[in-house]
């Protein structure tokens, strides 16, 4: 089996689970391929295999049968669009903070592990949105997993987000700006914005303002099969354009539309691991410290 990891620097109390990692892959007989940066770090921490292979950004992972995304949810969030179009299977094994979609804790990773090389998983399939600019922004990354957005920058004065469907006028937002988000999204800025929860499996984009000027302006939920396009004005001559952990700024000239991407990012999911036992878990739902009784059993 062909494994690629990626990762970001973690705490010294993880390195003993990670050191168990990479023991348990070369014990089972697995190809290890480590992104360059983060081999030179877990060299400095860990004990290495003489035979553990790097790669780098823009290498094709043809061949690998699964990416372990090893750090927080922006870690897994830069492991998509390292596989890209190749829809690999990604693990995500959370040594950060909230872990939303890198579920997996440290001391789980043996039975994660063990899982993998027995077919004890299901796959899911979370769809992409992809962001159209001329002239073009982010290049052959022009794709997100969790939301695309369009900010005000150096400047108290809001925006103004001209915003179309299908060609069609929706609204003009006056706003700090505007969050096209996935349903693997919505537990994120849009969430902060007010919008709403989605299952992951649900075909719809939210199109959610930030800090909108009219209060009677709320998110709203469109069909993934929209493309959604965008004109800005305002005072300021240059604005941020954000997707994911990636942003740029632009000017206010830049058109720009977003569609779904025609391919998927496919995660691993464990059998004890459900999406609605993370919202229980991560976002507390159903937690009333007024009334423990009231609190749902978190499977």
């Amino acid at each position: 089996m062909k494994i690629a990891i990626l990762g970001k620097p973690f705490d010294e109390a993880v390195a003993p689970f990670l050191q168990a990692l990479l023991d348990e892959l070369v014990a089972r007989g697995a190809e290890v391929l480590i992104v360059e940066a983060f081999r030179d770090y877990l060299a400095s921490h860990l004990r290495l295999p003489a035979d553990i292979s790097t790669f780098r950004r823009g290498d094709s992972l043809r061949g690998v049968q699964f990416v372990l995304s090893i750090g927080g949810d922006g870690t897994l969030l830069d492991t998509v669009t390292y596989v890209g179009a190749l829809q690999i299977p990604i693990l995500g094994i959370n040594t950060g903070r909230l872990g939303f979609l890198a579920p997996i804790n440290p001391d789980y990773i043996p039975q994660a592990i063990d899982a993998l090389f027995k077919g004890h998983f299901t796959l899911e399939d979370r769809s992409l949105l992809r962001v159209e600019t001329d002239p073009d922004v982010f290049g052959a990354l022009n794709f997100g997993l969790n939301e695309f957005s369009i900010l005000k920058r150096d400047t108290s004065a809001m925006i103004v987000v001209h915003t179309y469907i299908n060609g069609e006028y929706l609204n003009s937002y006056w706003a700090d700006g505007l969050v096209v988000s996935t349903p693997t999204g919505s537990t994120g800025y849009s969430l902060s914005c007010g919008g709403p929860v989605m299952l992951p499996q649900t075909n719809n984009f939210i199109i959610a303002p930030v800090c909108p000027h009219n209060l009677n302006v709320r998110p709203l939920i469109v069909s993934d099969q929209s493309v959604i396009s965008f004109e800005i004005e305002g005072r300021a001559t240059s604005y941020l354009l954000a997707l994911d952990s990636r942003s740029l700024p632009v000017e206010a000239s830049v058109q720009m539309a977003v569609r779904r991407e025609n391919f998927n990012a496919r995660l691993v999911k464990l059998n004890h691991v459900n999406f609605l036992s993370t919202l229980r878990n991560k976002l507390n739902w159903g937690l009333d410290r007024r009334n423990p009784s009231s609190v749902p059993q978190l499977k």
